[in-house]
């Protein structure tokens, strides 16, 4: 009887985890939705948000300090280890 109580528990508690899960994957993929509504409003307003954490991102890129240089963008901007990259191979061109 223990191990058939044992086995509920521990089965409410993967489903618990997994609709945590799943709440959490949709909640991102609504926020990257509004975000990339909000960049498309920006755009076609002409809007410029000048950060000045770019222009040291820049600088790093000039000087050849790549890591570096991601690891602001990525403070300044908040996006993940592979979009900070992208962005700034994109400025090393």
């Amino acid at each position: 009887m223990g191990i058939v109580a044992f086995l509920v528990v521990a089965l409410a508690v993967l489903i618990s985890i997994v609709n945590t899960e799943s709440r959490l994957s949709r909640t991102d993929r609504r926020i990257a939705h509004v975000e990339r509504q909000l960049d498309l409003i920006i755009d076609h307003l002409g809007l410029c948000e000048k950060d000045p954490r770019m222009d040291e991102v820049a600088a790093l890129v000039r000087e050849g300090k790549t890591i570096q240089a991601i690891k602001v963008y990525r403070e300044a901007t908040g996006v993940g280890l592979k979009e900070a990259k992208e962005a700034v191979d994109r400025l090393a061109a």
